[in-house]
């Protein structure tokens, strides 16, 4: 049976993890924006469309793209994708961008000015609240060692900052523990935490309790099947947790990574050395959590101070 060429896409894919080194979800959804364009160039122009009719794109066709894009309301149940609110368009305009500019030469995307998008700060939530939350969502569990495997991944969430995504892609060969953990983040960059003993023992905890065998090069967190654990499952937990505990639609796993980083900030931690625990390319991704410190501190002065 003879093979299916790759298309543009797939080579742009290629691209952005092998030269690139994007994550999985990062070349996912670039491919798919990358999809989207061809087929749609492909109707709007009525021909078929390769690296030299890409040179030829136009501030207008990239426009008539994004509306096209934001007028699609027919709903994910029926086929369809639900319209693109500012932030994501905003997104796409960049991926396709990329792809552009890979696709024809650097400087082919034609400049044009993306929907305004107002930047928000993190939310992060209260140190009793976090471990309400990893509390409830372990003791949900009827099976120990599922419990303490919940408890674990997000105390490393909110005592090492990790990422939802770097917790559950931890490897095996990271036992025996010690008092750093080597983690690999966004675009395969390295960096070391400290564990807090807390930390170390809820994980060592459901290693001892874990069914399955972990090879070092096994995945250290597994689902009930023996899989790797998905991040999707930790969400539905989280959110299951905050709905019985009444807290925020903004109490997502993430939000615990936010409050371990506003916490440490709060109590003096230096800028720079929140960056790396973080593993923040640019130090502007951490200083979000100055803003985040400070709205704090005016929600507190507010509620403490008589004419606040």
């Amino acid at each position: 049976m003879p093979s299916v060429p790759l298309t543009l896409a797939d080579h742009y894919a290629i691209h952005l993890a092998r030269d690139r080194r994007r994550s999985e979800h990062t070349v996912r959804a670039y491919r798919a924006t990358a999809v989207r364009l061809m087929a749609f160039l492909s109707a709007h122009w009525g021909e078929e469309v390769d690296r030299a009719r890409l040179a030829q794109v136009e501030a207008a066709d990239l426009r008539a793209f994004l509306a096209h894009r934001r007028g699609v309301g027919t709903g994910a149940r029926g086929g369809g994708r639900a319209p693109l609110g500012n932030a994501s368009a905003a997104r796409e305009l960049s991926a396709l961008r990329g792809f552009l500019d890979w696709a024809a030469g650097a400087g082919a995307a034609p400049r044009l000015r993306g929907p305004r998008v107002r930047k928000g700060v993190p939310r992060p939530i209260a140190p009793h609240e976090a471990v309400a939350l990893a509390t409830d969502v372990a003791e949900d569990s009827d099976e120990p060692w599922v419990a303490a495997r919940d408890w674990a991944v997000l105390l490393l969430l909110y005592g090492a900052g990790l990422r939802i995504g770097e917790a559950v892609t931890l490897p095996g060969a990271v036992l025996p523990l010690g008092e750093t953990l080597r983690v690999t983040g966004k675009r395969a960059k390295t960096r070391v935490v400290p564990l807090l003993a807390d930390v170390r023992a809820a994980v060592e905890r459901y290693a001892a309790l874990c069914p399955w065998p972990l090879a070092a090069e096994a995945p250290l967190f597994r689902g009930v099947k023996g899989g790797a654990l998905s991040p999707g499952v930790v969400r539905l937990k989280v959110r299951g947790a905050r709905a019985r505990l009444g807290l925020g639609e903004r109490t997502t796993p993430h939000a615990l990574r936010h409050s371990f980083a506003t916490h440490l900030l709060g109590r003096g931690a230096d800028l720079r050395a929140l960056q790396e625990l973080l593993g923040h390319a640019s130090l502007s991704s951490t200083q979000v959590y100055t803003a985040v410190d400070a709205a704090h501190l005016l929600d507190v002065y507010r509620a403490a101070h008589p004419r606040g």
